[in-house]
């Protein structure tokens, strides 16, 4: 179905794999179309529980593809508007998926790449992995990725790297909250299959719920509307068969029924 993309499906797990090796993944329009286009379907998949963000080769992600860039330059306003809101609904499509993301960093993620693994809700680096806001040096800003970067490392950070464009080894990202875990290249499946089996665990309407709190709530005040949003959300849910089959499996001491489905 796809010539930038490899999807590839094993139980509930679905990994979307880049696959531009040769030019280090990096997006033009045809990338951006076919990833959006794979994260509604898999979304809209019950079979699939959590999706893995990956990709092939080196590289995690370079960023903007040079060619696609060179294109941009020489297009009008009109053209450059189209391509960023393609790029940046593609952000938000991934973003905002009811199941649980991680992004796989393997390598190099720039510009883009950074904003990919970014708006994943749990991003595991290799240390071989960098990152970069590269953008100022082309010119130009990390506008549609800034809402995850922004999101991912705060304001603070960002000041530094959206200006200063230096690259971020593993280490340093896990230290700014940009990764949730840096480690050894060998052991990277390793973890994303723990943080996967550590999701598999949870009710796929309460993950689904709690990504919706977390936008709900987050740089909120506490309010008496914050607090009575969160009275209304765990009301709903305690009624739910969902949480009905939690708590009943707990207190029978074994498996929910959407464990292994």
């Amino acid at each position: 179905m796809f010539m930038t993309l490899e999807i590839e499906l094993n139980g509930p797990v679905a990994t979307i794999w880049m696959n531009r090796p040769d030019l280090h993944n990096a997006f033009d329009e045809n990338l951006i179309a076919e990833l959006t286009a794979a994260c509604v379907a898999l979304d809209a998949d019950p079979g699939v529980r959590i999706v893995v963000l990956a990709g092939r080769g080196k590289s995690f992600s370079a960023g903007a593809d040079l060619n696609w860039m060179k294109r941009a330059a020489n297009n009008g306003v009109d053209d450059n508007l189209n391509d960023a809101r393609a790029l940046a609904g593609m952000l938000r499509t991934l973003a905002e998926m009811k199941k649980p993301t991680i992004a796989r960093v393997q390598g190099a993620a720039l510009g883009g790449g950074m904003g990919l693994a970014s708006a994943c809700d749990i991003a595991i680096a290799s240390t071989r992995a960098v990152f970069a806001t590269s953008e100022v040096k082309f010119g130009i800003i990390p506008s549609a990725i800034s809402p995850y970067v922004l999101r991912a490392i705060g304001a603070r950070q960002a000041y530094r790297y959206f200006q200063s464009a230096e690259r971020i080894d593993a280490a340093r990202a896990r230290e700014i909250g940009l990764v949730h875990e840096a480690v050894a290249p060998e052991q990277l499946d390793a973890k994303v299959k723990e943080i996967v089996d550590a999701l598999i665990q949870g009710g796929p309407l309460a993950q689904a719920a709690a990504k919706e709190l977390i936008r709900a709530v987050g740089n909120q005040p506490i309010n008496d509307h914050v607090v009575e949003d969160t009275a209304h959300r765990i009301a709903r849910l305690r009624a739910t068969p969902e949480a009905r089959e939690g708590i009943a499996a707990f207190l029978d001491k074994r498996q929910p029924n959407w464990i292994g489905e």
